[in-house]
C-alpha cells in the first residue's frame, strides 16, 4: 500500500478552500522543518552548492518567507519594523547564534503567527502591505506554497548529499527530510 502525504486524507479533501490551502502548506512547512532532524549543527550548515543555501539557511529564509507573506502583506510593517532583510537574499545568511534549535523556533514561531494572521481571511480577500501592491489571499497561498516546495526539493537534495543517501545507496538512520516520494505524485 503507497504511503500518501497527509493531504490526501478524506478531512482535508472535504475542508473549504482556505483550509485546503493551509493543509498544503502546513505539510510543506514542517516537511522543511524535518530536513534539520538527525542533523549536527556542522551538518545543517555545510554549504554543498555555490550560493548560500545551506538546510539551515533554507528554514531561515522560509521564516522570512512567511513574516514577508503573512505580517508585511497583511499589516503592511515594513521589514525593518517585522526585523527581516530587506532582501531575500540576505535571508539565508545565518548568524553565529543561529542553532538548529533557534532557526527551528523561529519558523515555528513564524508559522503559527501566519496562520493566526490570516485565521480571520478568506481566499478573496485583498492584502494591501506588500511592494507588488495589492494581492488576494489565495495568490499568496499558492506563492508561498511554490515557494516552501521548491525549496523542499533542495532540502531533499542537500540532505541526500550530506548523509549520503540517495537511489542504490541504504538509507541512513536518521531517515529524509520532507519525506519519501510516493506513488500519488
Amino acid at each position: 500500500m503507497p504511503s500518501f502525504p497527509p493531504t490526501f486524507a478524506d478531512r482535508v479533501v472535504a475542508l473549504p478552500v482556505d483550509g485546503q490551502f493551509e493543509a498544503f502548506l502546513d505539510e510543506h512547512r514542517a516537511a522543511l522543518d524535518g530536513c534539520l532532524d538527525g542533523l549536527t549543527e556542522e551538518e545543517a550548515r555545510r554549504s554543498l552548492v555555490a550560493s548560500r543555501t545551506t538546510l539551515l539557511g533554507l528554514v531561515k529564509h522560509a521564516t522570512f518567507v512567511e513574516k514577508v507573506w503573512f505580517d508585511e502583506a497583511v499589516t503592511g510593517r515594513s521589514r525593518a519594523r517585522i526585523g527581516i532583510p530587506e532582501r531575500s537574499e540576505e535571508s539565508f545568511v545565518l548568524d553565529d547564534g543561529d542553532t538548529i534549535a533557534t532557526v527551528r523556533q523561529a519558523h515555528r514561531d513564524a508559522c503559527a503567527a501566519s496562520r493566526r494572521a490570516t485565521s480571520s481571511l478568506g481566499p478573496d480577500d485583498v492584502l494591501r502591505g506588500h511592494r507588488l501592491g495589492p494581492l488576494p489571499l489565495r495568490w499568496v497561498y499558492l506563492h508561498v506554497l511554490r515557494e516552501l516546495a521548491q525549496h523542499c526539493g533542495h532540502a531533499d537534495i542537500l540532505r541526500e548529499q550530506i548523509l549520503g543517501t540517495g537511489p542504490g545507496q541504504p538509507a541512513s538512520s536518521a531517515g529524509t527530510s520532507s519525506g519519501s516520494r510516493t506513488q500519488a505524485e
